[in-house]
């Protein structure tokens, strides 16, 4: 390592998805000065630094699953020395579903600064190309590896309305897409999304007994981001006029106003205020 930074800090890199031509200058910047670049895999680090044309200035160490218990007091003393420790994964951003989060957590735990020089996303760039209602979302990350366990999770987001965002394995689309359509519904609007920004970048965009069959055919391959759409909103039944009236009356004599009392009914039964406001006053 070089010359100690005036302060020490970890720097979150988002790396290219698989295009390098994604890469922020900001991510070259700090994968040319940082005094230290923890790396998922530092093969995919020294090819990528190959791709953008620029030479990693800094000391490369490898931080994966394997190790990161082990190498994550050893790079947050090198940010108390004084350095810059940057961290990158095989693609988008650190701690989402990648390695991370540990580190971070490490570090604000002893109050060494952390920041982020954004950059792509699986999550959001899946979210963005599936055509599906991306203004609320969740993110889910893998789904639980054994059958049990991963229908006991699907089970409990079934009703989930928000938009949900999964990672999958190749080798486990098509079980789980099976497990997915049992679950939510044959019907249920999915974008499968395969090797994004990739040569070979693939969006399918079709109900989930469609995508479970079509996965059935044969393996997909490349990293893959499905994209399913939340549960549908279900508006509770309308009531008739006299029971819209009895309940604003009992929540004004709870001691609501009738102007809220009106507000509270409309928004209970998804209604518009000025239907509930004609009715109680007709």
């Amino acid at each position: 390592m070089g010359e100690k930074s005036e302060a020490g800090r970890l720097i979150l890199l988002g790396a290219p998805l698989g295009n390098p031509a994604d890469a922020s200058a900001r991510l070259r910047e700090v994968l040319s000065t940082a005094d230290v670049v923890a790396a998922e895999d530092t093969r995919r680090l020294t090819r990528l630094a190959r791709d953008l044309d620029i030479t990693v200035g800094g000391r490369i160490v490898s931080y994966f699953e394997g190790n990161e218990e082990r190498r994550t007091p050893e790079l947050v003393e090198v940010i108390l020395s004084g350095y810059v420790v940057a961290l990158v994964t095989d693609g988008g951003m650190p701690s989402v579903s990648d390695p991370g989060y540990r580190l971070v957590r490490a570090a604000l735990d002893v109050g060494a600064p952390v920041t982020v020089a954004p950059g792509p996303s699986a999550v959001t760039t899946a979210l963005a190309v599936s055509g599906l209602p991306c203004d609320r979302f969740c993110f889910e990350g893998f789904l639980p590896r054994t059958p049990g366990a991963r229908r006991t999770r699907l089970r409990a987001l079934a009703a989930e309305e928000r938009t949900l965002v999964f990672f999958e394995a190749p080798h486990r689309i098509g079980a789980a897409l099976t497990d997915l359509a049992d679950t939510f519904g044959a019907d249920r609007p999915a974008a499968l999304c395969r090797e994004l920004t990739k040569t070979y970048e693939e969006v399918l965009r079709r109900p989930l007994g469609e995508l479970a069959r079509w996965a059935a055919e044969g393996h997909p391959r490349g990293e893959i981001t499905l994209v399913v759409a939340g549960a549908p909103v279900i508006a509770p039944e309308r009531p008739d006029d006299d029971t819209l009236r009895a309940a604003v009356a009992e929540r004004e004599a709870a001691g609501r106003s009738r102007r809220d009392a009106i507000t509270d009914v409309a928004t209970e039964y998804a209604l518009r205020r000025r239907d509930v406001y004609t009715i109680v006053h007709s």
